[in-house]
């Protein structure tokens, strides 16, 4: 386990398909947020947008780390990738949409920098956070999916399907060469693995209230039901089928 001794630069990562809609508004975002002192590596990598997503960071190529995917691949293999271009210490999962906010970085890196945690969990249902109301039966699936996550790794988080997960570049090492998920169950085998790594006394979890902006369908929201089923599966595999 790391101690904030060591830590200088926060690599954060964003993966992107088809937001030409807020992708110059996130990085401007990112950009301007707090990191409590540490330098930021922003990594983008283009799951191969229809839009012109892949033209706007081409203007920015120069300045941060810009990876182009030639073939749609999904969130999870999007990850991986700007995963395998982290030179920071402490790693921020950031989607390119606005669902949620940057300006809660610092919550998110103190206990990591306080040398109390390794992992974060941002969630969106611990309170004291401003929350857009949408849809209840997407509220249902987080929770019924984050219960029988927590059932399988005997962890206690209230929201484990989060965007944000924050954790030490000592825990990609140990994580990033068995990420197997390319679509959207990268969020259950993340957790499984920072689980059994928990259990193995190498990491100590966090977890953090959020704010959450979220989207409507006609504003650009992927995720479905078909992918609820996927996490099912894939809580399953990575926490007994998986080493």
């Amino acid at each position: 386990m790391s101690s904030a001794k060591h830590f200088s630069t926060v690599s954060i990562v964003i993966p992107v398909y088809n937001e030409e809609r807020t992708l110059e508004h996130i990085i401007e975002r990112v950009e301007a947020t707090d990191t409590l002192g540490l330098k930021k590596q922003l990594i983008f990598v283009n799951d191969c947008s229809r839009d012109k997503s892949r033209e706007i960071l081409e203007k920015y190529k120069d300045k941060y780390t810009v990876v182009h995917h030639e073939v749609n691949q999904g969130k999870g293999a999007a990850l991986k990738t700007g995963f395998e271009h982290v030179a920071g210490d402490i790693v921020i999962v950031q989607d390119a949409d606005l669902e949620y906010d940057p300006n809660e970085y610092p919550d998110l890196l103190r206990p990591i920098i306080e040398g109390k945690a390794d992992a974060v969990f941002g969630s969106r249902f611990l309170s004291g956070r401003p929350h857009r109301v949408l849809y209840f039966w997407h509220s249902v699936g987080n929770k019924v999916l984050t219960m029988f996550s927590n059932m399988c790794t005997n962890l206690n988080l209230t929201d484990m399907e989060t965007c944000y997960k924050v954790f030490t570049k000592e825990m990609l090492k140990e994580i990033l060469p068995k990420l197997q998920s390319k679509r959207f169950g990268f969020e259950p085998e993340m957790t499984a693995r920072l689980a059994k790594l928990s259990k193995a006394g190498k990491c100590r979890i966090y977890e953090i209230a959020i704010s959450y902006n979220g989207r409507t369908y006609d504003e650009g929201k992927k995720i479905g039901w078909k992918d609820g089923v996927e996490a099912m599966w894939c809580i399953v595999k990575y926490n007994f089928l998986d080493k």
